[in-house]
C-alpha cells in the first residue's frame, strides 16, 4: 500500500475513536449481526482461497478455522451484549456450555475460566487506536482479535494483515464492511517495514501481536516510548499421557487424537502438540507409541507453507538422529516426525512450528507419581505457558490448579479452547517484557471477564462422534457448513443437520 493510504486509514480511525465509545449497545449488536451475514457471504470463497494458498484440499478445516470460528465469536459477543453473564463462584467462571443447544452439541464437555474478578459491565476504556498485527497461520485469528479490541476494550482497530495470509484480507473487508465504512476498522497490507512504521506511529495507542517472541522483542526495542502491548507468542505445547488402565480401543483413539494435534493445519498452530510426556513405568507406553506411529503413517503429508519450516525441521533432524520420519521429505513437505526418548533441552525449549513431535519419558509408573513429576516438569522446563493437554482417566483437579498455562485441555486438544470464544485466550499471567514466553494479556474472552488466569475445557475420555479436529474425519466440509449455518440461525432444525453430518464423520 502507498504511504498516503496508510496515513489516511489512521486519520480515519483517529476521527472516529471517540465516536465508537458513544455507539450504543443495540447499535453494536446490529453491527455484529451485519458482520455475521457478511462472513457467511464470503465463507466458501475464503475456504477455497485458503486451501489454494496452503496447498491442501481440506476445505472443511478451512471453513472451521476461518469463517465458523469467526461466526462463533460474533454470536458470543451478541449474546454478551444482550445481557448474558458468567456464573462466578470462588473465582471460577462457568462459561461453557451456557445454552441448551451447546449442551446437546457438546455432550459431556464443560469449561471454566479461573479469574480473580467479576465481569466488566460495561467495560471502561479511554478512546484510542489499537494496532492488531494479524497472525499468518489461522484465518480466524485476525478477526477474533480485532473484535475483542473493538467490543471488549472499546478501541477502534487498525488491522495489518500478515503477508503469509494477506489473501484473507479481502474477505474480511467484505465481511466487516459496516465497521470499515463507518471508520471503526481499517485493514492495511505490507511487510515488516510497515509493521515497524505502524508500531512506532504516534497515533497508535496500543498493540496486539500474534506471532513469535522474536518479533515481540523487536517491536519493544524499536519503540521510542513504551506502549501497551498484548501478545500471543506460541508455545512448546506438552501433552501429558497419564498412566492408567487403557483398553486397546482407548489407546487407538488417543493415538489418533495426538497425531491429529500435530497434523492439523500442517502443524502450523501455536497449540500444535509438540512434546509428548509419558511415564517410563507405564506398561502400555510402548504400545501407545506403536499406535501413534501407525497413525502418523496413515495421515497424508501436507505442504509446509509457513516460511522457515524446512530450516526449523532440519535443526531438529541435526539434533536428534533417532528421529522417525513418516513420509517423504521434499522441498514443499515436512513429513510427520516423531522423536522418542529426548534427553536434552532443545526440544523442550524450541518450538518447531512444523510437523515434529518430541517425546520425553519421566520416571513414574502410577498416575499420582506421574502427575507429581510432570506438572513441575512442564511448568519449569518446557518453554511457553499458553497451552497444555492432559489425556487421563483419573481425576486431575490438583494438577489443573498447579499448571501454569493459560489454556488447559483435559481429554481435548487446546485448539478447541482457541475456537470456542467464551474462553479467555492467552498465556498464563506473569510473563515480563524481559522473558515474554507465550505473551501477555488475553483476547477472545466472550464474557469480558476481568483478569483471567487460565481457561480449562474438560471432555469425556472418548469423544463421540469423531471430533472435527481429527485428521481422519470423513465428512468435514459438510459438517463445517452446517456448523456455520447453525451460528447464523441457532434453531433445533439446524442443530439436527449438524448432528447428522457429525455422525457421518
Amino acid at each position: 500500500m502507498f504511504p498516503s493510504e496508510i496515513d489516511a486509514a489512521i486519520a480515519r480511525l483517529e476521527s472516529q475513536k471517540s465516536a465508537w465509545l458513544n455507539v450504543g449497545t443495540q447499535a453494536r449488536i446490529d453491527y455484529l449481526k451485519r458482520c455475521m451475514t457478511g462472513v457467511m457471504a464470503v465463507a466458501e470463497d475464503w475456504a477455497i482461497s485458503a486451501c489454494e494458498a496452503k496447498g491442501t484440499d481440506s476445505v472443511g478445516e478451512e471453513w472451521l478455522t476461518g469463517s465458523v470460528t469467526t461466526l462463533m465469536t460474533l454470536r458470543a459477543l451478541i449474546r454478551t451484549l444482550e445481557g448474558r453473564k458468567a456464573k462466578i463462584e470462588q473465582g471460577i467462571a462457568k462459561v461453557f456450555p451456557d445454552n441448551l443447544l451447546d449442551r446437546f452439541l457438546w455432550l459431556g464437555f464443560r469449561g471454566e475460566v479461573l479469574t480473580e474478578s467479576s465481569p466488566l459491565n460495561p467495560p471502561q476504556f479511554e478512546p484510542g487506536i489499537s494496532l492488531v498485527l494479524g497472525a499468518g497461520n489461522v484465518g480466524s485469528t485476525p478477526p477474533m482479535d480485532l473484535l475483542y479490541k473493538l467490543f471488549a476494550e472499546n478501541q477502534v482497530v487498525l488491522l495489518k494483515m500478515n503477508p503469509v495470509n494477506e489473501y484473507v484480507g479481502k474477505f474480511l473487508e467484505q465481511a466487516f464492511e459496516p465497521l470499515i465504512t463507518d471508520g471503526f476498522l481499517q485493514i492495511v497490507y505490507g511487510g515488516s517495514d510497515l509493521g515497524s512504521y505502524l508500531c512506532q506511529h504516534p497515533k497508535i495507542d496500543s498493540i496486539h501481536i500474534t506471532g513469535s517472541h522474536h518479533t515481540y522483542y523487536a517491536i519493544v526495542q524499536s519503540l521510542p516510548q513504551p506502549k501497551p502491548i498484548t501478545s500471543e507468542l506460541g508455545c512448546v505445547t506438552p501433552v501429558l499421557i497419564v498412566p492408567g488402565e487403557w483398553s486397546e480401543s482407548d489407546l487407538k483413539f488417543q493415538a489418533r487424537h495426538v497425531a491429529s494435534m500435530v497434523a492439523h493445519n500442517a502443524s502450523f498452530n501455536c497449540v500444535a502438540a509438540k512434546l509428548l510426556v509419558t511415564a517410563k513405568g507405564w506398561k502400555l507406553r510402548d504400545r501407545f507409541l506403536t499406535l501413534l506411529r501407525q497413525e502418523f503413517a496413515k495421515i497424508p503429508s501436507r505442504k509446509a507453507y509457513y516460511p522457515g519450516a524446512q530450516q526449523r525441521y532440519q535443526a531438529f533432524l541435526d539434533r536428534y538422529p533417532q528421529a522417525e520420519i513418516f513420509g517423504t521429505r521434499t522441498e514443499d513437505i515436512v513429513p510427520w516426525t516423531l522423536i522418542p526418548n529426548v534427553q536434552d533441552n532443545y526440544a523442550l525449549r524450541t518450538e518447531a512450528f512444523c510437523g515434529v513431535l518430541a517425546e520425553v519419558s519421566l520416571d513414574a509408573a502410577t498416575a499420582t507419581e506421574f502427575l507429581d513429576r510432570a506438572v513441575p516438569f512442564v511448568n519449569e522446563q518446557v518453554w511457553g505457558n499458553l497451552s497444555c493437554v492432559i489425556l487421563t482417566k483419573t481425576n486431575v483437579d490438583s494438577a489443573i490448579a498447579e499448571l501454569n498455562y493459560g489454556a488447559i485441555g483435559v481429554n481435548v486438544w487446546t485448539g478447541v479452547v482457541y475456537a470456542l470464544p467464551d474462553f479467555a485466550w492467552g498465556a498464563y499471567p506473569g510473563n515480563t517484557s524481559d522473558d515474554i514466553q507465550s505473551g501477555q494479556g488475553f483476547v477472545h474472552n466472550g464474557y469480558f471477564l476481568e483478569q483471567p488466569q487460565k481457561s480449562v475445557l474438560y471432555a469425556p475420555f472418548r469423544i463421540f462422534p469423531t471430533p472435527f479436529w481429527f485428521a481422519d474425519h470423513r465428512n468435514l466440509a459438510n459438517f463445517a457448513k452446517r456448523a456455520a449455518e447453525l451460528q447464523i440461525t441457532p434453531t433445533w432444525s439446524k442443530f439436527a443437520q449438524v448432528i447428522f453430518e457429525a455422525l457421518r464423520g
